[in-house]
């Protein structure tokens, strides 16, 4: 007799997906009033902000523009900015990619949907509103021309979390600012720490992680003085290497196999891309708390990464950062290019990096020779 399996068929794997909408992973909807009072309201949001955020808006014209290029598309540079027209619409699941640079996106709700949304009580917008009640995902602020101002049934009624509800007054450019730079705060200030041991050590000859420099090995040290600054640690290894790495803390294994440091990194941000990674090679004896305080000081929300310039090579150091979520679709796109160099993506996106004085620290101990001269030198300075 065959029976069938009561487990439900997945077609396709499960994946964690990024936070945010359509747009972009911090968009605000502003929704419940005329198109003109949606945009002053976003240009106050702007000004009050934009030396903290990079902004954009996003919004539909009413009056039908004349077409101005004869190409599908096409690209200006204006010198002092750059102008992009084609005739190709916002494509669904494709539209981040337009707005990766962006600390906030401001979406007048009118004519887009939007993550989170921010209600306006105006009645000129009621029925209007009321039509677009499937645009109401997340409230999380509402306005209010008068103070004296009613709220709608029907809005209350979608409020998920009413307790922490936020209502200001439409003119209250300080506090709508101030609530959404917390709601910010809150959801990009968590970093996971990534030590990287999953290398061959072909040039050392042994696991490099496993050699002991401060009487453990040192893929187990970098991960406890990491913690202090990470919500999470992981080790980074390979699925073959599960026995001959020994360690207390938990194991990311490579889902981006073959591909060296940049698979790991690609690895970690596909569990968890809403979270910054700090990634670290294992083969570093001199890395200290001191650095670590240096680097998350300099850390730079609105950039692709935060790293260290390297003096020796010239060139930023993949593998001593923080690289923020806006990196990880940016690291996919050079994949599907053919690069799989994290150093190479650092170099050519806008990044915060940092100089020292005394660049010891980023030494890597990559071969017997250099093990031995850092081992020396800690013994030494003990």
């Amino acid at each position: 007799m065959i029976t069938k399996s009561k487990t439900k068929h997945t077609k396709h794997t499960k994946l964690t997906k990024p936070r945010g909408g359509q747009y972009h992973s911090n968009e605000w909807g502003i929704i419940g009033a005329p198109c003109d009072i949606i945009k002053e309201l976003a240009l106050s949001i702007n000004d009050r902000l934009k030396k903290t955020m990079t902004i954009g808006f996003l919004d539909a014209d009413h009056k039908k523009a004349r077409k101005t290029h004869k190409f599908h598309t096409s690209y200006v540079d204006k010198i002092s900015y750059q102008n992009l027209q084609t005739d190709s619409p916002l494509a669904v699941l494709q539209s981040r990619h337009n707005f990766i640079d962006l600390d906030l996106l401001l979406v007048n709700g009118n004519h887009y949907t939007a993550a989170k949304q921010i209600v306006l009580i105006n009645e000129a917008k009621k029925e209007s509103l009321q039509r677009k009640i499937d645009r109401l995902t997340d409230i999380r602020i509402i306005l209010l021309e008068r103070s004296t101002d009613d709220i709608y049934d029907f809005v209350l009624e979608l409020v998920k979390d009413k307790s922490n509800i936020q209502v200001f007054k439409r003119n209250e450019i300080e506090k709508i600012s101030q609530a959404i730079i917390d709601d910010y705060d809150n959801t990009t200030n968590v970093v996971y720490g990534l030590i990287l041991a999953g290398g061959k050590s072909k040039r050392m000859g042994q696991d490099k992680g496993s050699i002991e420099y401060y009487d453990q090995p040192h893929r187990d040290y970098l991960a406890k003085l990491v913690k202090p600054f990470c919500h999470q640690v992981f080790i980074s290894c390979r699925k073959n290497q599960d026995e001959l790495i020994e360690t207390k803390n938990t194991k990311l294994y490579d889902t981006f196999e073959g591909l060296g440091p940049y698979g790991a990194i690609l690895s970690a941000f596909r569990s968890d891309p809403n979270k910054a990674w700090l990634v670290l090679a294992c083969d570093l004896p001199f890395m200290d708390n001191a650095l670590l305080k240096q680097l998350f000081k300099a850390r730079n929300r609105s950039k692709m990464a935060t790293c260290f310039y390297n003096s020796e090579t010239d060139f930023p150091e993949p593998l001593i950062t923080i690289w923020e979520p806006r990196s990880y679709p940016v690291m996919l796109e050079y994949l599907s290019q053919g690069y799989s160099c994290p150093r190479k993506v650092l170099i050519n996106t806008d990044i915060e990096m940092i100089k020292l004085a005394d660049e010891s620290k980023l030494t890597n101990a990559n071969d017997l020779e250099a093990m031995k001269k850092a081992k020396n030198k800690i013994t030494a300075n003990l």
